[in-house]
């Protein structure tokens, strides 16, 4: 399963080299001449770093003109955060083929896990967001079999140590909505966290449910399975 993409960046020789399928002294010739522009300026460097949003043309003829993309989607559960699976519908097939067709997920939710998942073909945007040092909060709305306590909070502030890894989770917020539900806010996302922290006290999740990603709420005019692209003041708030 794909979650990210490393950024394209590379020279402006080896790029138009292995795209015309030609000789990078011919390209240096082509750049002499300032027949090759980036982002609308004729340009001589070869050296000249571009990435997968640069804009490269060849004597006006467009070589790349790809456009960053940035969806937000409220997941179904049953759906698996994938770009290609084998046994399972993915959060691609929900989209169309042109839109889908070059993005990666921003933090998958588990098969069964529902609500905010986020989309984009910016392998740098994604970066930040996960980035553990950047320590961005994700929210989610979880319903447990049995009834909570207040001992719940502590313990989730407090940390808990899993043995297999050896680690001690980061401390966590839970706040109790109601006898049977709690929102959980965290910033790291390990396997099935949330889950087995709740597991430590024999209290299964009956359904997981992502309300936010930073400042970045779930849009609530989105049915489940729809998505919508994100306004450029979105995409700062996660960024």
């Amino acid at each position: 399963m794909i979650t990210e993409r490393r950024s394209k960046r590379t020279r402006i020789d080896r790029f138009i080299s292995a795209h015309l399928e030609i000789n990078r002294r011919d390209v240096k010739l082509m750049l002499a001449q300032k027949r090759i522009a980036i982002n609308g300026i004729a340009i001589n460097d070869s050296q000249q770093v571009i990435d997968e949003f640069s804009h490269v043309t060849l004597d006006g003829q467009v070589l790349q003109a790809n456009k960053p993309k940035y969806l937000m989607m409220n997941k179904p559960a049953g759906v698996v955060s994938a770009t290609k699976d084998e046994q399972h519908r993915t959060v691609i097939d929900l989209l169309d083929k042109a839109t889908g067709s070059d993005l990666h997920i921003v933090g998958r939710l588990d098969l069964n896990s529902s609500g905010l998942l986020l989309l984009t073909n910016d392998s740098r945007w994604s970066r930040k967001i996960m980035a553990p040092e950047n320590k961005v909060e994700k929210r989610y709305r979880v319903t447990l079999e049995k009834p909570l306590s207040d001992a719940y909070i502590s313990a989730f502030y407090e940390g808990m140590y899993f043995a297999y890894e050896d680690i001690t989770t980061k401390p966590a917020k839970l706040e109790i909505v109601s006898d049977y539900v709690a929102d959980v806010s965290l910033t790291e996302g390990r396997y099935h966290q949330i889950k087995r922290m709740f597991g430590r006290f024999r209290n299964p999740v009956l359904a997981l449910h992502r309300l936010s990603i930073g400042p970045l709420l779930l849009d609530p005019r989105l049915a489940v399975g729809e998505s919508r692209e994100l306004q450029s003041e979105e995409v700062s708030l996660v960024g």
